[in-house]
């Protein structure tokens, strides 16, 4: 290695470390501000301190994630852009939002600056929603785009970016996020505002024509992989599904709570807002294994798992409550009000566990691992001559047949013990 590739090398790592260093002690004020603001002026409402915590964790596993990739040889682009992009659109509106709910609203003048901070929180959506939605899945997992003929995409996501950044930023007179609800906004440019709608009507919709795009990348690329760039792909996917599934159930639970319109927000509600949260920790954990590989081949037996047991635990539920609802309606004229229906219901699904799991682990098998499932048929068929099979030399040909259609091996020798 020659003497300036050298120095160069230790500078990056220098300054990974430095990046990684500042997203730590930026997340650490905000969680430190977040400690100093009352409850109910929060910026996280009713989820509290607990619902900022596990922001921070999220958050933080990111640039701890990029660090480790910066630091890999060869280098990869991927560890940057967790580093610069994902890192600074998650850690500096985190603490730019608490600067502002203290400057604002608990210490009124205590420190300067509280409606640029709230101003520039207006737009952070855009750059986590690029950083994360377009770019990491358009550059996943080397760092390139999966052709040539991609490179339009960045700088066309850039420019929306940039553009709905600046247009909400210095667009709109009075501030709406947060707890500084109805602020004037220090940053507003009125001859923008008569732009601004013409210019998010415009631009707005490639942001998600964007992230579309990339989307169809992830897709060609994958179509187009194979071997490691393939299970590399798979963990991304998997980690995708699992927190759009999280966020969902949230936004769902938002809508069946008692009162759809209250601010206070039940505990069950305040759990599962805290796990979808968290869940978003899982892509960067995705992206980690799959960039050094470690324990890269066991996503087929996750997805595997993760497929059985979403479709398991959807049948038993479905199962449970229109075994409730039958049994309320015919045990009611004998029962009354008795939870005879609720407790026959509970056993019979305990009871259904096992052997619906293993209809439904056979019909994952069958469909989605085929190899797998015909691997399995063979070895279980092989075992039942095996019971009725006298010949030792037949039982040695079935055996190294039964080896090569479910291994595959290269070769395939027997060693028989002669008879002492």
């Amino acid at each position: 290695m020659s003497p300036l590739s050298d120095w160069s090398d230790r500078a990056l790592r220098r300054a990974g470390w430095a990046t990684w260093l500042f997203h730590l002690s930026v997340l650490l004020v905000g969680l430190a501000l977040a400690l100093a603001i009352p409850d109910p002026t929060s910026t996280w409402g009713s989820a509290g301190f607990a619902l900022e915590a596990a922001f921070v964790l999220m958050a933080f596993s990111f640039p701890c994630v990029g660090l480790v990739i910066v630091h890999r040889k060869p280098p990869n682009r991927m560890g940057w852009l967790l580093l610069l992009g994902v890192g600074m659109a998650l850690s500096l509106p985190s603490l730019l939002d608490e600067y502002a709910a203290y400057t604002l609203v608990v210490d009124p003048g205590v420190l300067p600056g509280g409606a640029v901070a709230a101003g520039l929180v207006e737009s952070s959506w855009i750059w986590l929603i690029g950083s994360i939605g377009i770019f990491v899945i358009l550059l996943f997992p080397d760092g390139h785009l999966p052709s040539p003929g991609w490179r339009w995409l960045p700088p066309v996501a850039l420019s929306a970016m940039v553009v709905l950044a600046l247009g909400i930023t210095v667009g709109s007179e009075t501030l709406t996020e947060g707890p500084v609800d109805g602020v004037a906004n220090p940053m507003f440019v009125e001859s923008v505002e008569r732009a601004q709608l013409f210019v998010l009507q415009l631009v707005l919709p490639l942001m998600p024509a964007c992230m579309v795009a990339a989307a169809v990348a992830l897709v060609q690329r994958f179509r187009r992989s194979s071997g490691v760039e393939r299970q590399q792909l798979k963990w991304l996917a998997e980690a995708g599904v699992i927190v759009a599934t999280c966020y969902l159930a949230a936004m769902v639970g938002q809508f069946l709570k008692p009162d759809a319109f209250s601010a206070e927000d039940p505990a069950w509600l305040l759990v599962l807002q805290n796990l979808s949260l968290a869940s978003f920790g899982l892509l960067p954990v995705a992206i980690g294994i799959a960039l050094l590989r470690h324990r890269l081949y066991d996503i087929d037996r996750i997805l595997n798992r993760t497929v059985v047991y979403a479709v398991l635990t959807a049948t038993l539920v479905g199962t449970y409550l229109v075994s409730v609802l039958l049994l309320r309606v015919l045990l009611d004229p004998v029962t009354g009000d008795s939870d005879l229906a609720v407790a026959a219901s509970t056993l019979a699904v305990a009871a259904l566990f096992r052997p619906v799991r293993g209809r439904i682990q056979q019909a994952v098998d069958r469909r989605f691992y085929r190899s797998k499932y015909d691997a399995t048929r063979t070895v279980e068929a092989f075992a039942a001559r095996l019971g009725q099979e006298v010949d030792l030399d037949e039982v040695s040909t079935d055996l190294r047949l039964v080896v090569r259609d479910t291994v595959q091996p290269e070769h395939v020798s027997l060693w028989l013990r002669e008879p002492a």
